[in-house]
């Protein structure tokens, strides 16, 4: 059984947003419009986030996509009522819709800040509904919602190679972000097989988790840049 996870090279990264604009694609995510997100009602799966260091005019603006970091030790899980938070056999935090009553606490337990809820049905200015993808839900209002890996694109992947009576290759599964990414600053694949280029790069002494201080052992491994 695979153990899916990503890394993402911070040193490549130039915060060009391609990723977010791909996952608003891949994964219906609505807009909201400016008077709701003026309100903290926002919604990406996955955001940019930008940080700038040094003094005037020796200054630097470093970039960090965060979206969820699909712990093993996820807060989410225990604090759900009704089990729609849950980790998978294949080591993602899934997020089961039609369970979720939207009480919100595994927002409030996430330390990243990388869940969202549904404070309306969405909606799309026509002919925008064209655009939406078959594959993926449509989330209704009341629930919490938040980054997939695109289990969509997993899931097709896995009935593909049972089909072809064969195993899933390194760099077969993409999800939308990393496919969209055009410096290659994201890597996706199996943690389990030690020859995969995204377990490489998780054992880079480069490498480390957000808040790894949380102890929420994240399958999300970010490689510090080359200068640092």
């Amino acid at each position: 059984m695979p153990r899916w996870g990503m890394a993402v090279d911070l040193d490549r990264c130039n915060g060009c947003g391609a990723c977010v604009t791909a996952c608003h694609a891949e994964n219906n995510i609505s807009t909201v419009g400016p008077d709701q997100a003026s309100r903290g009602r926002a919604k990406h799966w996955l955001r940019v986030e930008r940080y700038w260091e040094g003094e005037f005019p020796d200054v630097r603006l470093r970039f960090r996509p965060v979206m969820c970091q699909h712990c093993d030790s996820a807060p989410c899980e225990p604090v759900c009522p009704t089990y729609a938070s849950h980790h998978t056999e294949d080591g993602l935090n899934a997020q089961v819709y039609n369970r979720c009553i939207g009480t919100r606490y595994c927002a409030n337990a996430c330390p990243y800040s990388v869940r969202f809820f549904d404070f309306f049905n969405p909606s799309w200015d026509r002919p925008l509904q064209l655009q939406l993808n078959p594959d993926v839900s449509l989330r209704e209002v009341g629930v919490m919602e938040k980054c997939t890996f695109c289990v969509q694109r997993i899931k097709a992947s896995t009935v593909q190679a049972k089909a072809e009576e064969r195993a899933i290759e390194d760099g077969e599964v993409q999800p939308a972000c990393a496919q969209a990414c055009p410096a290659k600053a994201m890597v996706f694949g199996d943690l389990e097989d030690p020859e995969s280029a995204v377990s490489r790069l998780s054992r880079s002494s480069r490498g480390s988790a957000l808040l790894e201080d949380r102890g929420t052992r994240p399958a999300v491994t970010y490689l510090s840049r080359q200068s640092e």
